[in-house]
């Protein structure tokens, strides 16, 4: 594992922390569409837990990296690059079968996936800010709730999904592709003994249908929550959110949706 992929795993995880902390606590009151579908009122819930993912494929891969370091490891001179000793793989648990060279590397994809969540990460952030004390993990009415319409705000109705989808996005292409962790020596190296004629891996076929299921009801609860969150905004400010709404037409992407 290289340094700079290091570096890159763990400015992830900061961005990927600092965007799914809440910023403030949701009120005992005003808490509203509570007869959501339960699969996406566990929305907080899969955040905090997606969370603690991260911080552990993060720990296993500064873990693999550690170990590749000179006094626990073996250079390869036809690869050019260090693997953990056998010793090592006993104890994190390795099949001989892993023992090959496996180094984890910033591939142009992991490089992207990068840029999505610190992207993503940062708009989150900006949007903490503009809603101030009024931006919560539940939906809920402050005391002294006010229309936001500056900002992000002023581009699209719901700019933090926006930032969720993208940090989502970015994990994938960061985690479940070719060069992490979860891919090389994790989980999904189990899977990559028996590939389906045309189609590709096992365990590129597993990883792209987790990924996919994982970014749709990441979209699923945003669009269900933004349209409770309209029709709260309408029965609150009434003429002002009409205004609001006529000049500010599309929830998450101008021209798209």
């Amino acid at each position: 594992m290289s340094t700079t992929r290091l570096v890159l795993v763990l400015v992830q995880t900061l961005f990927n922390e600092l965007a799914s902390t809440p910023p403030n606590p949701t009120p005992e009151k005003g808490r509203y569409a509570t007869d959501q579908l339960y699969i996406f009122r566990l929305g907080p819930l899969i955040l905090r837990i997606q969370q603690l993912l991260v911080r552990l494929c993060t720990a296993l891969e500064i873990l693999f990296y550690l170990l590749a370091l000179d006094a626990f490891s073996t250079f390869i001179p036809s690869h050019g690059y260090r693997i953990p000793l056998p010793a090592s793989e006993s104890a994190l648990h390795l099949p001989r079968a892993f023992a090959k060279p496996t180094p984890l590397t910033p591939t142009p994809v992991f490089l992207f996936g990068v840029l999505l969540v610190v992207a993503g990460g940062l708009l989150r952030l900006t949007c903490f800010r503009y809603l101030g004390e009024l931006f919560t993990f539940h939906l809920s009415v402050h005391p002294s709730h006010r229309l936001i319409t500056s900002g992000p705000y002023s581009i699209v109705r719901h700019p933090a999904y926006v930032g969720s989808l993208s940090i989502i996005a970015g994990l994938i292409c960061s985690h479940f592709t070719p060069g992490s962790w979860l891919w090389e020596i994790g989980p999904l190296a189990f899977l990559s003994l028996h590939p389906f004629v045309g189609i590709g891996s096992v365990r590129a076929c597993v990883a792209f249908a987790f990924a996919a299921v994982w970014w749709l009801w990441t979209l699923g609860i945003g669009l269900s929550r933004v349209v409770a969150e309209d029709k709260q905004m309408c029965l609150l400010f009434q003429e002002e959110w009409d205004a609001y709404a006529a000049r500010v037409r599309w929830w998450f992407i101008p021209g798209l949706i």
